[in-house]
């Protein structure tokens, strides 16, 4: 197998006709749930575990086994028993700080080739990848297949060293230039992206990054909190085979990917929105039973903090701005415990001290109860 020589963008023959209706349900998906985005004060804070949930799915996708609740309660403080969950936990904490990286860059300057290095560096600090020319485009032949395959059995070999200057060039323009339909637009820039394998390691998720940053950057979302990868993860096979579909340079294998992510962006904008909704309902909800529980001018600022970090100790408080001393915090929290609004999830010991969550949010973020 030779290395793969990517389509020159823009793509020509697309079947705009048959592609009609998709862009329109999925314009109009994305348009609802920005619409929710757009009433928020601070997504950042309200939508908090929404993030770290699309780092470990994107992460998920790529091989790595940990949990949303694992990540926060390390977060907290629990380091888990088995030590390869550290690593996976440290990647997907990675990911949250580049998205957090990117989303401040790109308030003062457009999306660059030079960003994207950035990102990478900050995805691959500190984990597994680290030693793979960490911030830096590849200078050696890259391979896709199972661990330990050699080349000559790789299932997609990207392009060469050589050519990656060129490819780059070419998406990077491609990325930046107005098209008859932006999302169409999206789903040939991120296939271009995995097609092309820039980096020696982290490809696929800097892929899924991009989505959400283009769409922000398009101002067609007004905050870069959007989640694909839950899409991607439950319909992987899929995925792959679309994405397979471009490398064969199948008939019509690129009307199919983009028919494919129409409908990821489609059916992903409506869960993003169900689940944005029902962390703003709880919100809502909560702060009236906790300004009613307390009486506190505090209060409002304690639920914000539970929501930035959802699983905690009572030293997430300490030296908190907006907070109060400590036995007040203290006071409060006892209050919120007797009420059920949090609850334990590891009893203190010694100088170990008690874990804490607002289960409810971590339960609507994973679709499911997983704390109780």
């Amino acid at each position: 197998m030779k290395p793969f020589h990517p389509q020159q963008l823009p793509i020509t023959g697309i079947p705009w006709d048959a592609l009609i209706p998709l862009i329109g349900r999925a314009n109009r998906s994305l348009a609802y749930y920005d619409g929710i985005l757009y009433g928020l004060a601070n997504p950042r804070i309200l939508l908090s575990p929404l993030t770290t949930q699309e780092a470990v799915l994107s992460s998920k996708i790529e091989g790595t086994q940990a949990t949303l609740g694992e990540v926060l309660k390390f977060e907290a403080g629990e380091t888990p028993a088995q030590e390869s969950r550290v690593w996976d936990i440290e990647e997907i904490m990675n990911y949250r700080r580049a998205m957090r990286h990117a989303e401040e860059k790109l308030k003062a300057r457009p999306f660059s080739l030079n960003l994207l290095k950035d990102l990478h560096a900050i995805l691959l600090n500190g984990v597994r990848g680290k030693f793979k020319a960490r911030g830096q485009f590849r200078s050696t032949q890259n391979w896709i297949g199972k661990p330990g395959t050699p080349i000559e059995e790789a299932q997609f070999i990207p392009p060469a060293p050589r050519d990656l200057n060129v490819c780059l060039d070419n998406w990077g323009k491609y990325y930046h230039v107005d098209r008859p339909d932006p999302l169409v637009q999206l789903a040939i820039i991120h296939a271009q992206f995995e097609m092309i394998h820039p980096f020696l390691d982290g490809n696929g998720r800097l892929g899924r990054m991009i989505v959400p940053l283009f769409l922000f950057e398009k101002k067609l979302i007004s905050s870069p909190v959007f989640y694909i990868s839950a899409y991607l993860e439950k319909h992987r096979q899929k995925y792959v085979a679309g994405l397979q579909g471009l490398t064969e340079k199948t008939p019509d294998a690129w009307a199919r990917w983009i028919g494919f992510f129409l409908s990821a962006l489609d059916e992903q904008s409506r869960e993003n929105a169900r689940k944005a909704q029902a962390i703003i309902d709880l919100y809502n909800r909560l702060k009236k039973e906790i300004v009613d529980l307390t009486r506190s001018q505090y209060a409002v600022p304690l639920l914000d903090c539970l929501f930035d970090q959802p699983v905690f100790t009572s030293a997430l408080f300490d030296n908190r701005r907006g907070m109060p001393s400590k036995p007040m915090v203290m006071n409060m929290l006892g209050r919120l415990k007797k009420e059920g609004i949090i609850k334990v999830v590891r009893e203190g010991s010694g100088r170990r001290p008690q874990i804490l969550a607002l289960t409810k949010l971590i339960n609507i973020c994973e679709g499911k109860n997983v704390l109780k």
